[in-house]
């Protein structure tokens, strides 16, 4: 018996490391910037270099700051995701010039995002891009979330010893996003476009699939956020997100809260600003800098920032999982106004799920001579 007890708990360690080791892979290869990808890039920075004339997109229009018009925001540095998320969009549009889209990518694929879309049609949608170094006011010495990025022991904590438990307890926080400022800008919305009033956040990992115009004529009942709860599921309840032994947020928040999805966000940017979100955002990122309410991620905090401020969206305007779960029903796919790609299994990566692939691939312009040569490369 002492010897079989033996046997089961070293094939139940052997086990674990196996999975951490296999967590560990599927997350690398997320990670991992595509060669065809990393190609595109050079080709794109090259030719932008090489034609001065062509450097910039109308960003002085007055398109940009009209609220008669439809405004979109994409926060990314992968040229490939945000052009599919445009296309797919102005594709779907009743009216595409009505369409304004305003993308922040770094200064790293600055150059390579203005290159590819000046030289593709986006059906007379407007298109701004800018670099989020050109936000100079978002510093340390006003948002605790660029001070946290910028703490060697945060930076210790997502990318120090793999092997220690204390240092890194899941493989999932190795992914290089939560240490991105693009990934926090949603939370600084309203003073980005602070000329804005409703704007419409789409993540670089969504195709759109109907015309997404009635979102801004919706009712959100004076809330901030618009979005498609989850909690259809009861994982996805606000106890699974935060820590509830805490008193902080034990003592405001309702553990059995429904969640809710970033990813395709309408925002009332005139409730934002009278109810100050981005202050109750910064608040929860100073209580949490010891990561004791939260582990990581975006939706977290925004779930407290947002608390008591999200308007329900109908479920078809937001269909998600498409990049982890196998077994979604084509049905719901098929009458979705968005469909999301969240999980590691991305539509431009070679682990990704097959049968959604040509979902996105539908909205990729393959024809341009730029993309074929990296493909075939």
């Amino acid at each position: 018996m002492m010897t079989m007890k033996s046997h089961i708990q070293s094939l139940e360690e052997r086990a674990s490391a196996a999975t951490v080791q296999t967590t560990l892979f599927a997350q690398s290869v997320a990670e991992a910037l595509p060669k065809s990808l990393h190609c595109l890039m050079i080709k794109l920075t090259s030719d932008w270099l090489t034609k001065p004339s062509r450097h910039e997109l109308a960003e002085d229009s007055p398109r940009l700051v009209d609220n008669n018009l439809y405004h979109f925001c994409i926060f990314t540095d992968n040229v490939i995701a945000a052009s599919v998320v445009v296309n797919s969009t102005v594709s779907n549009a009743d009216h595409p010039k009505q369409l304004v889209f305003h993308i922040v990518t770094n200064r790293v694929s600055y150059k390579a995002m203005q290159a590819w879309f000046l030289s593709n049609d986006f059906k007379g949608s407007a298109i701004e891009i800018r670099s989020v170094e050109e936000f100079s006011w978002l510093n340390a010495s006003y948002s605790p979330v660029v001070k946290q990025l910028l703490d060697t022991d945060s930076r210790a904590y997502y990318f120090g010893d793999q092997t220690s438990q204390e240092t890194n307890p899941e493989p999932k926080m190795r992914n290089p996003k939560y240490l991105s400022l693009l990934n926090h800008l949603r939370f600084y919305i309203p003073e980005i476009y602070p000329q804005l009033e409703k704007i419409v956040f789409l993540d670089d990992d969504v195709v759109v699939q109907k015309d997404l115009t009635p979102l801004f004529s919706l009712d959100l009942h004076g809330n901030v956020n618009g979005a498609v709860e989850t909690c259809l599921e009861a994982f996805h309840r606000y106890y699974k997100y935060l820590n509830f032994s805490n008193p902080l947020i034990s003592s405001k928040f309702d553990p059995q809260a429904c969640g809710w999805a970033f990813g395709m966000n309408v925002f009332d940017l005139v409730a934002w600003r009278k109810a100050n979100v981005t202050a109750r955002y910064h608040y929860w990122q100073e209580q949490n800098t010891e990561r004791t309410l939260w582990k990581l991620g975006t939706l977290p905090p925004g779930l407290l920032a947002f608390y008591g401020l999200t308007e329900p969206l109908d479920r078809r305007w937001h269909v998600l999982g498409l990049g982890y779960d196998v077994n979604i029903d084509n049905r719901l796919i098929e009458t979705a106004a968005v469909i999301h790609y969240n999980g590691n299994m991305k539509p431009w990566l070679k682990l990704a799920i097959g049968r959604y692939k040509p979902f996105w691939l539908r909205f990729l312009n393959s024809s341009h001579p730029y993309l074929q040569d990296c493909v075939t490369a």
